[in-house]
């Protein structure tokens, strides 16, 4: 895992026109229920941040793109959970993760749209409240407003504090 995330790190070093899309797709993966079981899409996005105050990449496309993949991977989460309903936990990974749904559906019964908009920040959560959202048949504009405002401060604490902390840092000494 460390050699992924190591790689990717490398690779938008080495090729900065390719930053926007790679931080779409991680986020996109991160915000997505099956893939972000497999994919440690935090910890690099945290390091491109870091790429960010570094090399002077430019930090607002980077967010915009984060932001846009993980509105989109929640997204395409609820849609797959109002479609599949109950059917989604007998699909891979989730089948290997049974209490993952349950565990979503009591956060998300418990607080509803601020579930869905905290879920974000709570790891395996991130994932599987949209999903369980769709399953439950949270009302679509409901459920988009918790997606976007979420996403947007999201993608800035994933890539802020190395953005500008590191910049901050470097100031100071």
């Amino acid at each position: 895992m460390e050699n992924i995330v190591q790689s990717t790190i490398e690779f938008v070093r080495q090729h900065e026109a390719w930053a926007v899309p790679v931080v779409f797709v991680l986020a996109f993966g991160e915000s997505l229920a099956f893939i972000s079981l497999l994919l440690p899409a935090t910890v690099i996005l945290v390091g491109v941040g870091f790429l960010i105050g570094e090399s002077g990449i430019a930090f607002w496309p980077l967010w915009l793109a984060a932001t846009a993949g993980a509105i989109l991977g929640d997204w395409l989460s609820y849609s797959i959970g109002f479609r599949l309903k109950e059917r989604v936990g007998h699909y891979w990974p989730l089948s290997r993760q049974p209490t993952l749904i349950p565990r979503g559906r009591l956060f998300f019964e418990r607080w509803g749209i601020a579930g869905v908009f905290f879920g974000r920040f709570f790891g395996p959560l991130r994932a599987a409240v949209p999903l369980v959202a769709g399953i439950c048949e949270m009302p679509l504009l409901t459920f988009q407003i918790a997606n976007v405002a979420s996403a947007a401060i999201w993608a800035i604490g994933v890539l802020a504090p190395g953005a500008f902390g590191l910049k901050q840092l470097m100031e100071w000494m």
